[in-house]
């Protein structure tokens, strides 16, 4: 169990008690333990098993990562539980050491519940978007580890791996798929980043390590685990940076952008496409990349937009310029160049974040016509996809007052959503169903809200 023997005891959990104005007898009575298993926690002699640390942060009105630290004795700078990955350092050993400890921690029963839990924090994006600007790449990639040699057909298996599990993830969702992963990552991924490879090998490792571990951020975001969510993005982002391969970076900072526009930090939104913007540029990327983070930026810049007290009509010019410009480089076609994740930024997909922008602008018949249409061309290959073009085309109806059209085209999605494993989609729904209150008082928003509720909780 996580903390035993640890020399010197817990003061801080002995402090917390105390504060507490808690004998050991009564904090064990609390936690439903016996006074001498108490005793040989804060002594340290004892690990307190995971089921007993969410017990104790409520008992103390503390968060969970305080107990651990307690508990483990970290400070929050000590530990990849909190966010706080440091691209200032992209030598290999440390990056390595970064992402492997990240992954070990998914597996250990006594702390998975922790990572599960993490806020979000946007003030660690800062940082990070200072190393990653200026921030100098390694001199080489190359590892002289104890491991194995490993060479470009064990990256080629991570690469084939890391696409399988975005078909299954595209197709059922984050908590199907999610499991295996990070079960991959630390089970395979992780013994060959401590092997022995040159620096050719060690770029492309580190990249295909990259796209594993951004999968594992996606999966975690799909859950609505953001703090979890973002450590793996970070991490993406650390390992692109030792790699020195920008365009994985943009990847990363793309899916950091999408994952603060759906918590609605517009500003950071926008500030991490402009610098995965930057970055593409700097890297003088294909349209196809440059087309995934302009209508990114778009998004943000609309986010922006719909959340201003005063509509600022300099912002929504912006957002269709950007729209304009996102549309001409992805009808320029696809290049050698292109990165194999820019294969899930299909034609259908730019035409339905462009309807979302155009949802935030108050353009709601626009926005109908590309969700609809997105729903037509994604059909039964992609039921996530699907599912959230179907609640943002009903989001439109509602928009224009078309409240029968709206509600039929929602309960379209309530199957979809059922035979998912995303709670992004279960959210996308009952958001829906909170804007649904100026007709709450109607016999038809009634009923679909009691179906909903019993389709959900079937």
């Amino acid at each position: 169990m996580g903390g035993a023997r640890r020399h010197g005891g817990r003061p801080d959990l002995v402090r917390a008690r105390v504060q507490q104005g808690m004998s050991q007898e009564s904090a064990a009575q609390a936690l439903g333990v016996t006074p001498t298993t108490w005793a040989r926690w804060e002594r340290g002699e004892q690990g307190v098993r995971a089921s007993y640390r969410p017990r104790m942060a409520a008992l103390f009105g503390v968060s969970a990562v305080e107990v651990e630290r307690w508990i483990e004795g970290w400070s929050h700078g000590e530990t990849s539980s909190w966010p706080t990955t440091d691209l200032g350092d992209s030598s290999p050993a440390a990056t390595v050491k970064s992402a492997a400890l990240l992954w070990r921690l998914e597996m250990d029963p006594s702390r998975r519940h922790l990572l599960a839990s993490l806020p979000f924090v946007p003030s660690a994006l800062g940082e990070w978007l200072v190393s990653w600007n200026y921030g100098t790449p390694a001199a080489s990639a190359a590892r002289r580890g104890a491991g194995r040699v490993v060479g470009l057909a064990d990256v080629a298996r991570i690469n084939e791996a890391r696409k399988a599990f975005g078909q299954m993830d595209q197709r059922f969702g984050a908590g199907l798929v999610r499991p295996v992963v990070v079960e991959y990552l630390n089970g395979t991924v992780a013994p060959l980043l401590r092997g022995h490879y040159d620096d050719r090998v060690g770029s492309e490792l580190m990249t295909a390590a990259a796209g594993m571990t951004w999968m594992a951020g996606w999966t975690a975001f799909d859950l609505n685990r953001h703090g979890q969510a973002q450590q793996h993005f970070g991490q993406a982002l650390r390992l692109a940076k030792t790699g020195d391969d920008p365009l994985t970076g943009v990847w990363a900072l793309a899916a950091l952008t999408r994952q603060a526009i759906h918590l609605e930090q517009g500003t950071w939104a926008v500030w991490l496409a402009r610098a995965a913007a930057d970055t593409a540029r700097r890297a003088e990327a294909p349209p196809r990349v440059m087309s995934l983070i302009l209508v990114k930026e778009a998004w943000a810049t609309a986010l922006q937009v719909k959340s201003a007290e005063i509509r600022d009509g300099r912002r929504a010019k912006q957002v269709e310029r950007l729209l304009t410009e996102a549309e001409r480089a992805y009808a320029k076609g696809t290049t050698d160049r292109d990165p194999e994740w820019t294969s899930r930024f299909e034609a259908a997909e730019l035409n339905a974040e462009v309807g979302v922008c155009w949802r935030l602008l108050g353009e709601h018949r626009r926005a109908a016509d590309c969700a609809e249409a997105a729903v037509t061309e994604f059909s039964e290959r992609l039921p996530r996809s699907v599912q959230f073009n179907q609640v943002h085309a009903a989001e439109a109806y509602l928009g224009m007052g078309e409240l029968e059209q709206a509600l039929g085209t929602a309960r379209a999605a309530i199957p979809v959503t059922k035979a998912l494993t995303s709670a992004r989609s279960v959210d996308l729904l009952q958001r829906f169903s909170g804007q649904l209150e100026p007709y709450g008082d109607t016999v038809a928003v009634r009923e679909f809200r009691d179906h909903l509720n019993s389709e959900l909780i079937a």
